[in-house]
């Protein structure tokens, strides 16, 4: 199972769509458990995968080295705002299998939303670490109404980024902090989630895979047939709080229905499957490709129904491409071009939501 360790609650920025710092009555800013028993809790579980989380987890690199020296999980990630990346000493990191970058797109729209220089800062931290680090480096947005989906994917692909993922800015936001939401998925993010299917459909007809996870994690679910909440929250991943809670999903430490209880009195086996997806989701015809797309959405729905129904329309326009793609990649399998395998990112739950 995955579970993502909160190193921290502290961050270093202040993005428009987050806010920066977790508030301390909602989780305490530092670790309040020892190291070796977070080691008893995860190592009960056969095959656990480590994400370290924050706030920014690499203001606590010290204690992220702890870990990994303490807690030998199968895999270990990162997700992180890339200040401090060129501060992690080399051989460990090289022992994180997947590295997740905040940066949201071109300059003008990483800077609009994280802060003036942040680009700038990010990229040179990316490119100082990407000649010595093996693993996979992931470009991870959040994309809002200043952001061009075709543009921002295709500029960071340019970059030396393995994959890009993204995340929709509302899951978590009021709706009232966008203009025109109708507008700018008619307009602009449906009409450019088909341009870039057409690109990606091309590539890949020419022998290349282009990096884009959503599109990848979704063909690999309609080849593969797999199932339930892409993410795993609650189901096969977990967030562990500093003051030792744990969470079916890292958003909103502060829910009943998200604390589960601790790492003294859970164990992984008594946790899978410890919390379901509700209505609508589960009786939708794409529930299968879907599985719910977020269980903190599911659970809260900010923008109410008729919001999450509007949400639900960029996930069915996204499927719609997808299987426009899968037909092609079909064929080509079955001419020989490509094997299944090739098809099968990620190759375990790196943190990447898969639906947008």
């Amino acid at each position: 199972m995955l579970y993502i360790v909160f190193l921290t609650g502290v961050c270093n920025l202040r993005c428009r769509y987050c806010g920066g710092t977790i508030p301390e009555e909602v989780m305490p800013h530092e670790i309040e458990y020892s190291v070796d028993v977070l080691k008893e809790f995860v190592m009960k579980d056969e095959e656990p995968v480590i994400a370290f989380y924050g706030g920014e987890p690499l203001l606590r690199i010290k204690k992220m080295m702890e870990i990994m020296d303490t807690v030998p999980a199968k895999k270990f990630v990162v997700q992180t705002n890339g200040f401090f990346l060129h501060q992690v000493p080399r051989d460990y990191l090289n022992r994180l299998d997947a590295i997740l970058v905040s940066i949201d797109g071109i300059r003008e729209v990483t800077d609009f939303y994280r802060g003036k220089g942040v680009y700038d800062i990010v990229v040179d931290r990316v490119n100082k670490i990407r000649s010595s680090y093996r693993g996979d480096i992931i470009a991870r947005m959040a994309v809002s109404e200043e952001s061009d989906i075709y543009r921002d994917v295709r500029h960071l692909l340019s970059l030396p980024f393995d994959h890009v993922h993204w995340q929709l800015n509302v899951v978590w936001a009021p709706d009232d902090s966008w203009h025109d939401f109708d507008r700018w998925v008619n307009g602009s993010y449906n009409p450019g989630i088909t341009r870039l299917a057409d690109w990606w459909i091309e590539e890949i007809k020419d022998g290349r895979i282009p990096g884009i996870v959503p599109f990848q994690g979704v063909i690999k679910r309609m080849l593969f047939h797999e199932t339930g909440l892409p993410c795993g929250a609650g189901r096969n991943a977990f967030a562990i709080a500093t003051d030792g809670r744990v969470l079916a999903c890292p958003i909103g430490g502060e829910y009943e229905w998200n604390n589960l209880g601790t790492i003294w009195n859970r164990t992984p086996a008594t946790l899978r499957n410890s919390v379901e997806i509700d209505e609508p989701c589960r009786s939708c015809d794409i529930y299968n490709i879907c599985g719910g797309r977020c269980l903190f959405a599911n659970k809260e729905r900010y923008w109410g129904m008729e919001g999450f129904a509007k949400i639900c329309g960029t996930v069915r326009h996204l499927v719609k491409e997808m299987e426009r793609a899968r037909k092609v990649i079909e064929e080509l399998i079955e001419e020989g071009k490509y094997q299944m395998q090739d098809f099968n990112y990620p190759p375990f739950n790196n943190t990447t939501e898969i639906i947008p």
